[in-house]
């Protein structure tokens, strides 16, 4: 079992490696917990929601939307 284990978390770790890039953001204190709730009530993991933002952004830029800051 811990040799399967040890196989499957290197599998993991080396598909991530060469397909995911990782960006760490900082928020203040107490809005993490926020933004988890926020993404929950909507349907999405914290990751998935700050990707859609990020999209949505630059999507808007390419079709000359103005952004808000």
């Amino acid at each position: 079992r811990v040799r399967c284990r040890r196989k499957k978390i290197a599998a993991i770790k080396k598909w991530s490696t060469e397909k995911v890039d990782e960006i760490k953001i900082r928020v203040p204190k107490g809005q993490k917990a926020e933004i988890q709730a926020f993404a929950k009530a909507h349907g999405e993991t914290v990751n998935a929601f700050v990707n859609r933002l990020i999209r949505d952004a630059m999507t808007a830029e390419k079709n000359g939307t103005p952004r808000t800051k």
